[in-house]
């Protein structure tokens, strides 16, 4: 992994705000992020089993905690590395959302939770849960619907080793499982993996 000067972090970071902005103004719905380096330009087709997944989890989060917003597809980005993301769902306290930032502050961010894509999962899998503790995110629930996985991975526990910052704790679930993330519990029973044919 490169380091890069604050210089180039901002310069990246302010790039990939632009063609945030321009992708903002096209038909089409696009998600602008950064990795490493490196920006992607992902466009945004979720299916109907993504979004009923991710709609009944923001139910159940919302529901356990009354002092949490649970947003969907929103900028997130860490003031500490440059990183941006677009999560399917982050939870943070209400209160500590700013109503006038062109992003959340990922280190206000006390979970994300993504549903992979069936197209570009290495995204979710390997990407993000690189990214993430990197950007002072405290916990990463990965939920898989492809048909040969349909399972609930919790990562936590970010800190500092010779590998970098990463997760230190990984717990799976299979769908079905009563999942603890944190101080939620999430019924996975409504979940439903993409059909066979996918």
């Amino acid at each position: 992994m490169a380091d890069f000067t604050p210089e180039q972090v901002r310069r990246m970071h302010d790039f990939a705000e632009k063609l945030a902005e321009l992708a903002e103004h096209h038909e089409d719905q696009w998600k602008v992020q950064t990795t490493d380096g490196q920006i992607f330009l992902t466009m945004m087709s979720p299916t109907a089993p993504h979004g009923l997944n991710v709609m009944r989890l923001r139910r159940q989060i919302e529901a356990q905690t009354l002092d949490v917003v649970a947003l969907s597809d929103t900028n997130m980005s860490d003031p500490v590395t440059g990183l941006t993301k677009i999560a399917d769902l982050l939870i943070m306290v209400e209160e500590d959302a700013d109503d006038t930032a062109k992003a959340v502050n990922s280190r206000d961010v006390q979970m994300v939770l993504e549903v992979v894509s069936r197209t570009n999962s290495l995204t979710d899998i390997r990407d993000e849960l690189h990214d993430y503790p990197r950007m002072g995110v405290p916990l990463y629930v990965v939920v898989d619907p492809r048909k040969d996985k349909k399972s609930v991975t919790v990562h936590s526990d970010p800190s500092e080793g010779p590998d970098g910052t990463r997760y230190r704790k990984t717990v799976p679930y299979a769908f079905g499982d009563s999942v603890t993330a944190g101080r939620w519990t999430l019924a996975t029973s409504s979940l439903k993996g993409y059909p066979a044919d996918w």
